[in-house]
């Protein structure tokens, strides 16, 4: 199968399913931070279309003092991550996606990474706009960024093909284990 088939038939299953309690594995996930050196500012994101909802997990994070970073989409399908807090309102974007209103870029040195399908190679489809690639890319030049996917066990498949502008993921975390 081609990603677009992967992705079209991951999302029809996703969509199907009934996913009320859309969290990973959170004890997990905390394990896995805290033992991670170094990290003092974490990227996530707002979940939308029934993907994992990291949120729980940000608003732990913050208590613990970490600092929170959301993504804005811009032109071009660039994307960068700026200061957040629960404490602050969120604007609606051309997506339908809740941004930060903060204009301070903040670097992630964690990174929670949405995805639509994944294989054991730690590779990834999202939903095929290649904002997180070339995020990645971009700022590798700058620092070396964690990157852990979220997931449902039920997205893994056997095969991922990739091409030149796809970018790994160093972990993928699921509801049932990673």
């Amino acid at each position: 199968m081609n990603k677009y088939q992967i992705r079209k038939k991951i999302l029809k299953l996703r969509k199907s399913k009934n996913l009320e309690n859309n969290h990973i594995n959170f004890k997990e996930l905390m394990k896995f931070v805290r033992y991670q050196k170094n990290i003092k500012i974490v990227g996530g994101y707002f979940p939308f279309n029934k993907e994992i909802d990291d949120l729980k997990i940000l608003q732990a994070l913050e208590k613990k003092k970490y600092l929170i970073t959301l993504p804005k989409i811009k032109k071009n399908n660039q994307m960068d991550f700026f200061e957040w807090s629960f404490t602050q309102p969120l604007i609606i974007n051309k997506y339908g996606i809740p941004e930060p209103i903060s204009n301070n870029i903040r670097y992630p040195d964690l990174l929670l990474v949405p995805l639509v399908a994944y294989d054991k190679k730690f590779n990834r489809i999202g939903y095929g706009g290649g904002y997180y690639d070339r995020f990645l890319k971009k700022i590798s030049k700058r620092k070396k960024i964690v990157t852990v996917g979220l997931a449902y066990s039920f997205q893994k498949v056997i095969n991922i093909p990739i091409n030149d502008y796809d970018i790994k993921l160093d972990y993928i975390i699921t509801d049932k284990k990673y």
